[in-house]
C-alpha cells in the first residue's frame, strides 16, 4: 500500500520557459524509498472544494537500492491549470500532500536484451534522469547499450539536457539524441537529429532479439513509436509505456 505523507518545497527553479523544477523533503523528516521510474501523487483541492490529485515522475537522482532525502519533480505549465497554480505558486516553505511512490515503469532485473533505447518528450524525461545510477551500473557490468532519444521543439525545451550530455560524454555505450523538430541548435552538438523521435527510430534499426524499449510523454509520440517499434518487429512485452496527459 502507498503511504501518504507531506511534502515541504525547499527549492525550485524554472528548467524551461513553461517547465519548473521543485525539490520536497518529507515533513516528517523521512526519506523516500522508491524505484527509478516511479511517481508520485499530489493531492489536492479546487476552489469548490473537490479533491483531485496530480501524478510527477520522481526525477531525483537515485540508484533504488536506497532511500532519497530530497524528492524532484517537474511541472509543465499548464493555462488556467489548477496544479499549476498550487505548485507554481508554492513558496519556499510551503507544504502538499502527497502519496505513493506508484508505477511500474522501472528497467526490470529479468531483461537480458543487450539494449536499452529509451524514447521522451517533455517532462517524460523525468524517469530516465532518475535511472542514471543504474544505467552507470549497468553500463559498468558491460551488460547494455543504452540510448535515449529526447524529443523537443527547440533546444531550451531539452530538460536536463546538460546532465544527460555529460553523462554520455563520460559514460561510453550511452548515446543521447536531441531529437528537435522546429529549431536546430545555433551550435550543433553530434547527438543532434532534426525532427520527431518516433522518425529517428530507423536510424537505431530497432530488433527484437536486441531491444527493450521505453515510451514516456505525449500519448502521440508514445502511440506513433509504439506502432513503429511494432513495425520494426518488437513484441508488445518488449514496449513499456507510460502516458503523460496534461489535467487542467
Amino acid at each position: 500500500m502507498a503511504d501518504h505523507f507531506q511534502l515541504r518545497l525547499v527549492d525550485s527553479h524554472m528548467l524551461a520557459s513553461a517547465v519548473r523544477h521543485l525539490v520536497f523533503e518529507r515533513v516528517d523528516g523521512q526519506p523516500l524509498a522508491f524505484t527509478p521510474g516511479q511517481f508520485l501523487q499530489i493531492h489536492f483541492h479546487y476552489d469548490d472544494g473537490t479533491a483531485t490529485k496530480r501524478s510527477y515522475s520522481v526525477a531525483s537522482v537515485g540508484d533504488g537500492s536506497s532511500p532519497v532525502s530530497r524528492i524532484e519533480i517537474a511541472v509543465s505549465y499548464v493555462e488556467g491549470g489548477a496544479a499549476t497554480r498550487l505548485l507554481g505558486d508554492l513558496p519556499v516553505g510551503g507544504i502538499v500532500d502527497a502519496s505513493g511512490p506508484y508505477g511500474r515503469f522501472c528497467l526490470q532485473a529479468t531483461d537480458t536484451h543487450p539494449r536499452y533505447l529509451l524514447l521522451a518528450t517533455g517532462t517524460g524525461v523525468t524517469p530516465y534522469r532518475a535511472m542514471l545510477p543504474q544505467i552507470e551500473q549497468l553500463l559498468a557490468r558491460g551488460e547494455r547499450e543504452v540510448v535515449l532519444l529526447y524529443g523537443a521543439r527547440n533546444e531550451t525545451e531539452l530538460l536536463y539536457g546538460e546532465q544527460f550530455e555529460a553523462f554520455a560524454q563520460t559514460h561510453p555505450g550511452f548515446l543521447f539524441h536531441g531529437c528537435l523538430s522546429r529549431e536546430a541548435r545555433a551550435v550543433p552538438r553530434p547527438g543532434d537529429r532534426s525532427g520527431h523521435v518516433q522518425n529517428v527510430l530507423a536510424e537505431l534499426g530497432p530488433a527484437a532479439e536486441r531491444d527493450i524499449a521505453y515510451l514516456c510523454g505525449n500519448p502521440n509520440m508514445v502511440d506513433a513509436a509504439f506502432s513503429a517499434l511494432k513495425e520494426f518487429g518488437l513484441p508488445v512485452s518488449q514496449i513499456r509505456r507510460e502516458k503523460y496527459i496534461s489535467s487542467r
